[in-house]
């Protein structure tokens, strides 16, 4: 089983939506120079996740994104799902026909796996790991990264 880039980056994204959430609105801008991904991989993402009722977006100056329910509300397995990520581990997607139309030895062994990692990510909201020291240390460089960056932007400006 393997998540791919799309999950991972809609939990990145959402993550850095929980981390301003009392700053207001971030812009899919800034979201793709701090975190490395695609502006156009970025709207994608956030049209699914829209839909889905966990950003709202807001136009205009001053706008951009935002989390649509607080950071303490929101799994990291419900992002993951609203990005069409199937947490699945059965080869058969959990159809129960891995062996000519039947299920296979291992079936149950894989979607019992497919049970708890749901259910481990699902634990998981962006608040909590948000407080997490080692994030919390990812935060203070990407920030500091940012600062360096606007300062050379003031600069070339003058």
């Amino acid at each position: 089983m393997r998540l791919s880039t799309k999950g991972r980056y809609a939990v990145t994204a959402m993550m850095d939506l929980a981390i301003h959430e009392d700053s207001g609105p971030v812009t899919l801008a800034d979201i793709s120079l701090c975190q490395d991904i695609s502006l156009s991989y970025l709207e994608q993402l956030m049209s699914q996740l829209r839909r889905n009722d966990l950003v709202r977006g807001m136009r205009g100056p001053g706008g951009g994104y935002s989390l649509a329910r607080p950071a303490s509300e929101i799994s990291v397995a419900e992002i993951i799902s609203a990005v069409d990520e199937p947490l699945e581990a059965t080869r058969c997607g959990g159809e129960e026909n891995c062996q000519e139309g039947e299920r296979c030895l291992t079936h149950e062994l894989w979607n019992d796996l497919s049970h708890r990692l749901y259910e481990f990510l699902d634990g998981i909201t962006l608040d909590a790991y948000v407080q997490r020291e080692d994030v919390q240390e990812v935060i203070r460089r990407q920030k500091s990264r940012q600062g360096q960056r606007n300062n050379m932007r003031r600069i070339r400006a003058a």
